[in-house]
């Protein structure tokens, strides 16, 4: 599990094919001094996808995308010099500072526009109609991994505040319209409508 803060920002450094070519080795360049003494095995959020950390270096580690991965997030579109959001897992006893994130990606959403706002910039997005309910004013959304709060919905368009501080950190400094994004929405809302639609 995850908060959906970020603590580093990666740079896909290598990508090799593998699987006949239908899954992928990644290396990720990770500004963590301690990336070499990160247990092999554990997870770590890479842009909101929760991968296994296979190898690992002084400054990087390294991960395997299965074709599944690939099809149902933006890894796929990943090419070396990559931006890439991190975030090591939720220990019992950590502050919660974002909200409960999971790691897995419900589906591939698009920047539609980022527009300034006084201090901020205002970042609209659209999400895949399914995901859409799960989409509420106020609620949660992690986009590429990123704990955001919901400021408007229109349909499948919602849109978020995004502070100079959380440009300057996450790969939000590097989106742009037309841009895809990874998309996992709130926990409580994806229980909530299970519920609701259940007889």
């Amino acid at each position: 599990m995850f908060t959906g803060i970020v603590t580093g920002l990666g740079t896909v450094r290598a990508i090799t094919q593998s699987g006949s070519g239908r899954d992928m080795r990644l290396e990720i360049a990770s500004p963590w001094p301690e990336t070499a003494r990160i247990p092999l095995g554990a997870s770590i959020a890479c842009s909101g996808c929760c991968l296994t950390a296979i190898e690992l270096g002084p400054d990087w580690f390294a991960v395997n995308a299965s074709d599944e991965t690939l099809s149902k997030t933006t890894l796929g579109a990943w090419r070396v010099g990559s931006r890439v959001n991190l975030e090591r897992p939720l220990k019992v006893g950590d502050e919660l500072g974002g909200h409960i994130v999971a790691g897995h990606v419900d589906g591939v959403g698009e920047v539609l526009s980022a527009d300034p706002v006084n201090g901020s910039v205002r970042w609209t997005f659209r999400v895949p109609d399914p995901l859409a309910r799960f989409i509420a004013p106020k609620g949660s959304v992690a986009i590429d991994g990123v704990s955001l709060t919901v400021n408007e919905v229109r349909g499948p368009e919602f849109s978020v505040n995004i502070i100079p501080h959380t440009a300057a950190v996450t790969s939000f400094g590097f989106l742009k319209p037309g841009d895809p994004v990874n998309i996992e929405i709130d926990t409580v809302a994806r229980y909530v409508a299970r519920l609701s639609e259940y007889k």
